[in-house]
């Protein structure tokens, strides 16, 4: 049996600080950890996340990945404001803003092509 200890999702970026300084402007703080030209780790609550620049025997592994499965979900308080704040960045909601049992949504891309959903909870939490 393994003991894993902690989970966290790492984006490779060709682009490397291009994707750190949109997760930067984001997510409103600077990397806790930082290696230039290397890997950059911002802390969330109940998450981190990595950016990591793949080495160059890599780099064609993930040169065709613009648009994967995965998905970053970030919660937000007023997905309103979320949308506006995405928008002045320069990366505007896809689609239209969407309902559903749990709450609203929409989906952005970052400079990457990693697919964002921005979600605002309709269910409160005791």
């Amino acid at each position: 049996m393994v003991n894993y200890t902690k989970a966290f999702l790492t984006l490779a970026a060709l682009e490397f600080d291009q994707l750190v300084q949109f997760y930067q402007k984001l997510l409103n703080q600077k990397p806790n950890l930082y290696i230039p030209s290397v890997y950059a780790e911002f802390k969330l609550k109940g998450l981190n996340l990595g950016i990591f620049k793949p080495k160059t025997s890599h780099q064609e592994e993930f040169a065709n990945s613009f648009q994967s499965g995965m998905s970053l979900c970030l919660e937000v308080e007023n997905l309103e404001d979320a949308i506006a704040f995405l928008t002045t960045m320069g990366y505007p909601p896809t689609r239209q803003m969407t309902i559903a049992s749990h709450g609203k949504e929409i989906y952005a891309y970052d400079p990457a092509g990693n697919r964002l959903i921005l979600h605002q909870s309709i269910i409160k939490t005791v």
